[in-house]
């Protein structure tokens, strides 16, 4: 098990409570390869729970560090079956799943999934239902997200299962989506036209302080139906969290105009231009701090006792988040949530490209670097590492995808030296990881495969490949783009391209076999 910070589950007050037969609870998380959830289950492992998780892509779930330690039913929470499944013997569910980049109809599908949870776990007998909704204020009009969330914990309450819900305001931790927001909003404008919402009081709470909440739920006494707010200790208006990140970055502090003209839409562009967050996350981030989100009582604290030391404190969240991101060790990332819209479906394997219009570009190329080397430079590629080749090109093409409302490059990744199955990198999804050494079918005993899938706006599916494969005394590097059009407009886009692929994907094979030869400690990124 990964080391893991605070809380990491062995607290005492944290511990699974056995059954009366002495066996140890069975804890069902949903949405574990999620920001919260990706660093939920190993806590709960660690808590004594024996953990099953549902996940809609099982192999990306098993790469997890806690992956081998889990059982993993694939499916999604509006799957019926898959559904009742995972219920089996449950003694505590935790709901984790947010239509945060969902589009139209988004609203219907959480209502779905939701009840479908809630008549299984009913069904199941399960003992309790833990779901992470959003801090909100009474007697307003909400944004549609953050009115969905409310409803979908309503759902639960009304279940007939004791259900605890804990409404969050703005998360604060290494990775997380409003932390992203506020780090780059600042560090990119010395000066920020902002929304009058600036001026909003609002409530943060530390990832970690999220976690203790989420592992102490487990423990409630079964009589326990209700909601209940949580938050830090600071109340803060959102620009003097951003100064307050300034003070932290070693920033001078920013200078903030509140202008009534930014609606929620027009902000969300701005974020999507100024910071990595994609306009499709960053418009319910915008819409959830309209009204200001402060907690309405501390209810909580007769439920579940606060941490050792107290709720982390605003400045100090911004400092533990800052040290994680300076040491590469950022444990869980919203560049890892699903896009909505993106292609989801693997590669074909090439006998199931017969009869379709498929295009590609190959390229092969000798080395003299062992097969370690090169997959050293492969699997770090993309993010600050840069892809080897044409960096102005890969930034236009990144630019273009932001101004349609794509994540662009911008997204980077979350490991500067590693990658997992369902890892961002840039605007790539990891489709495939197989180190090399490792005997699979798929591949050469003794070579590594690191497969991407297109998650930029394209009309088609686009996928690249790039293999370290052994070669004598040296090394052979593979590299393959292949891409499926949709219609005629995929067809153009292919070839409006075509005349850069000589730029890019050769340039990026020579740089990248160049790079392997190297040192390591002489090796630049590759921008």
């Amino acid at each position: 098990m990964t080391e893991l910070t605070q809380p990491t589950g062995h607290e005492d007050a944290l511990r699974a409570v056995p059954r009366d037969d002495g066996s140890m609870p069975r804890a069902l998380v949903l949405g574990a390869t999620g920001y919260i959830g990706g660093r939920l289950t190993p806590r709960l492992l660690n808590a004594g729970y024996r953990v099953r998780v549902l996940a809609r892509d099982a192999a990306r779930a098993a790469s997890f560090p806690w992956g081998s330690d889990a059982e993993i039913v694939e499916g999604s929470a509006d799957d019926e079956d898959a559904v009742a499944e995972a219920m089996r013997d449950v003694d505590v569910v935790y709901y984790l799943i947010h239509s945060m980049s969902a589009g139209k109809g988004f609203e219907e599908s959480d209502e779905q999934a939701a009840q479908t949870v809630a008549d299984a776990a009913a069904a199941a007998g399960a003992r309790r239902i833990v779901y992470l909704g959003g801090l909100h204020p009474d007697d307003v009009k909400l944004s549609a997200h953050l009115r969905s969330r409310v409803h979908v914990g309503e759902i639960f309450l009304k279940s007939g299962v004791p259900t605890l819900v804990l409404q969050a305001g703005v998360v604060i931790g290494s990775g997380s989506a409003s932390f992203e927001m506020i780090r780059h909003l600042t560090e990119v404008l010395p000066y920020m036209p902002a929304p009058k919402w600036v001026r909003n009081r609002i409530q943060p709470i530390s990832v970690r302080d999220v976690l203790h909440y989420l592992l102490g739920a487990a423990r409630v006494d079964d009589s326990v139906n209700r909601a209940v707010d949580i938050g830090g200790p600071d109340v803060l208006r959102y620009g003097q969290m951003m100064n307050g990140y300034a003070v932290e970055a070693g920033l001078p502090q920013r200078a903030i105009a509140a202008l009534p003209v930014l609606t929620p839409g027009l902000a969300s562009h701005w974020v999507n231009l100024v910071t990595p967050v994609p306009r499709s996350i960053a418009r319910p981030l915008v819409a959830s701090l309209q009204n200001e989100c402060i907690v309405k009582d501390r209810a909580v604290d007769d439920l579940i006792p606060r941490p050792d030391g107290g709720l982390t404190p605003y400045r100090q969240s911004v400092r533990l988040a800052l040290g994680r991101v300076n040491a590469d060790a950022i444990e869980t990332s919203w560049q890892d949530s699903e896009v909505s819209g993106a292609p989801s479906d693997p590669l074909p394997s090439d006998p199931e490209w017969a009869g379709r219009m498929v295009f590609t570009d190959a390229r092969s190329l000798r080395t003299t670097a062992s097969v370690e080397g090169l997959w050293r430079v492969i699997i770090g590629i993309g993010g600050e590492n840069g892809w080897y080749s044409s960096p102005f090109l890969w930034a236009v093409r990144g630019w273009m995808d932001r101004l349609v409302g794509g994540v662009g490059l911008r997204r980077g990744r979350r490991n500067k030296a590693a990658a997992r199955v369902g890892d961002a990198i840039d605007f790539w999804r990891v489709e495939a990881v197989e180190e090399p050494g490792r005997d699979t079918e798929a591949s050469d005993a003794s070579g590594g495969l690191l497969r991407l899938r297109a998650e930029m706006k394209v009309p088609g599916e686009a996928w690249l490949e790039l293999r370290a494969l052994p070669d004598g005394k040296g090394a052979r590097y593979e590299q393959r783009a292949v891409f499926f059009p949709r219609g005629l407009a995929g067809r153009l886009y292919w070839f409006a391209v075509l005349p850069f692929h000589g730029f890019i994907f050769a340039g990026m094979a020579a740089r990248i076999t160049a790079a392997a030869e190297k040192p390591v400690e002489t090796v630049a990124p590759g921008r």
